[in-house]
């Protein structure tokens, strides 16, 4: 088995200002919208009754909204559920 070498490192708040100042303000709106999704698709877990499938329908059509216009920005900006 192969391991990225890569370890994360949680970025200075400092740091992530300026990045977010470099962005237009749609595509910082979002990235915070396609994360809020991908950590709702991710609460859904097992076998769902049909209001929680419908509630991850919903989280999954917000995701795939906020993706578009990440993507259009970058291609890898898209953020996919338990990335």
């Amino acid at each position: 088995m192969i391991t990225s070498p890569l370890v994360p490192v949680p970025i200075p708040d400092r740091v992530a200002a300026l990045i977010g100042s470099c962005l237009p303000q749609d595509v910082l709106q979002a990235e915070f919208d396609a994360v809020c999704a991908a950590r709702e698709v991710n609460r859904f877990r097992g076998p769902l009754c049909a209001e929680d499938r419908a509630d991850r329908e919903h989280a999954l059509a917000a995701l795939a909204r906020a993706n578009k216009v990440l993507a259009k920005h970058h291609p890898l900006l898209p953020v996919r559920p338990g990335q």
